[in-house]
């Protein structure tokens, strides 16, 4: 850990990337949730088959798109986490801005 401004910039850049993940996860799960109940509706109702078809494509992108969402996520909370480690061994950092919202982001993150 070189320069204190270079750290704290990681640390905003890192703690960026982890929150817009968590949103995209949470998106993409309640989308994926919101096609399985119009897929689940639609077979019910006895729509067309190419409609229902459709429904579960749509229904598997989006769960190819939360699993791919949450490995992203794991691995830049990851990063976050060794640096937010490694920040806590530098006095300078300790009650910066960036340092405790990162802090704040990876107990969101893991909750």
């Amino acid at each position: 850990m070189s320069d204190i401004s270079s750290v704290k910039r990681q640390l905003k850049i890192k703690s960026g990337v982890v929150k817009r993940l968590l949103k995209e996860h949470r998106l993409y799960q309640e989308e994926a949730d919101g096609l399985k109940q119009k897929g689940d509706k639609l077979a019910a109702n006895g729509a067309d088959e190419w409609d229902i078809k459709n429904a579960w494509k749509m229904h598997d992108e989006s769960n190819r798109m939360v699993t791919d969402v949450a490995t992203r996520l794991g691995k830049a909370t990851g990063e976050l986490r060794d640096l937010v480690v490694s920040a806590k061994k530098v006095q300078e950092l300790a009650q910066v801005e960036e340092f405790l919202r990162a802090e704040e982001i990876l107990e969101e993150a893991n909750a």
